[in-house]
């Protein structure tokens, strides 16, 4: 697959500048600048990282939101419960970033305290990448599990036929000593919708067996597979694994899991169930859950980091079965991304430039995403 970067119309775009655009759509939108401020930090981070499907491209759907009512820009998230271990916070409507790094700093906060901490948010809504939120933790030396629920049903059950779960993404970072995270970002679904908006915007053909329609028959056009996706009854994304004889009932186990931490514990949405009785302008109620845990509370002697290194250094010197694709470990190549970008630019795909310069002609924002 080439690189988003060599596709023909691609431009390139720093890091400044992706983050001052983000800023100024917020601002123009109502944003509170502290917020808005903390939800650009998570979006050009998830861009730099090379996950486009959750970076500056939101902006199309987070426009939609604003639009209709549905996101309450200027809400703060406030503490409902607070106890020694466990807290759930409101995110008031608003988008799930703030929340999302609020929530994550006091379950670090609790578990440096006490050994764990666990927090969980409703009443949000999209938050980006799960994975952003966990390597906060890491930073902190601490080991973080994320998971969140999702308003658009898109994943079809095994044995199904109609979407009743989102992608549903679960996060898990652990510090390493000398060296990034370990860092496992995941959908529970085969992938995540925005990926597959990625390939439309990139006119690239969705690989078989991420997208299924109706009848179970694989959609590889991206067009088609979109509208599979958000506008069709039937059909949609196959859990992680796939059919079933390849493993999908796991796939559709673990989204159960993550929807019963993150909505059912947090008395958030099952969006299936309130789609019925949601007026249009209703925020989404996505539920979070963000689990902190020290390991100097399990081995008060320390050396968590250096055998987690350890442990690294032997996968990645393992023979690997392609001299030029070298064992990996998760994160590894979302740092590598990093580096790389933050040197030579953020990729914007032309349709997306397009679509950034008609928001900010709507809103009044000055297009800043020039070639670098």
């Amino acid at each position: 697959m080439a690189a988003a970067s060599d596709l023909p119309g691609t431009q390139l775009a720093t890091a400044e500048a992706v983050r001052q655009q983000i800023l100024d759509i917020l601002g123009r939108w109502g944003m509170p600048d502290d917020l808005a401020g903390t939800t650009a930090r998570a979006m050009v981070e998830t861009d730099l990282m090379g996950i486009d499907s959750h970076g500056i491209s939101m902006l199309t759907m987070y426009e939609r939101m604003q639009r209709e009512g549905r996101v309450d820009l200027r809400a703060r998230p406030r503490l409902l419960r607070d106890l020694p271990s466990l807290a759930l916070l409101d995110a008031g409507g608003n988008l799930g970033h703030p929340v999302a790094v609020m929530a994550m700093q006091l379950a670090c906060d609790k578990a440096l305290a006490g050994g764990i901490g666990a927090v969980g948010v409703r009443n949000s809504h999209h938050f980006g990448a799960a994975g952003y939120y966990a390597r906060l933790a890491a930073e902190r030396g601490l080991v973080a599990l994320i998971t969140s629920s999702a308003r658009t049903v898109l994943m079809v059950p095994t044995r199904g036929t109609v979407p009743l779960l989102g992608s549903n993404p679960i996060a898990f970072a652990a510090p390493l000593a000398d060296g990034p995270p370990f860092v496992l970002d995941m959908a529970t679904t085969t992938v995540a919708a925005n990926k597959v908006k990625v390939y439309e915007l990139n006119g690239r053909p969705v690989p078989a067996g991420w997208v299924a329609d109706e009848h179970g028959a694989p959609v590889t056009d991206p067009a088609e597979a979109m509208d599979v996706i958000f506008n069709r009854p039937g059909g949609g994304i196959t859990p992680l694994g796939g059919a079933e004889a390849t493993g999908g009932h796991k796939g559709y186990g673990l989204g159960l899991m993550v929807q019963i931490l993150s909505a059912t514990l947090t008395g958030a949405a099952f969006a299936p169930l309130r789609a019925g009785a949601r007026p249009p302008a209703e925020p989404d109620d996505i539920g979070h859950f963000f689990l902190a845990l020290d390991p100097l509370a399990l081995r008060p002697e320390g050396g968590f980091e250096e055998d987690l290194a350890a442990m690294a250094a032997m996968l990645r010197d393992s023979t690997p079965a392609d001299p030029t694709r070298p064992v990996l470990l998760p994160g590894d190549p979302e740092e590598a991304e990093r580096a790389r970008r933050a040197r030579e630019g953020i990729p914007i795909p032309a349709a997306l430039a397009r679509q950034l310069r008609e928001i900010c002609a709507r809103c009044g924002a000055d297009y800043r995403l020039q070639e670098t």
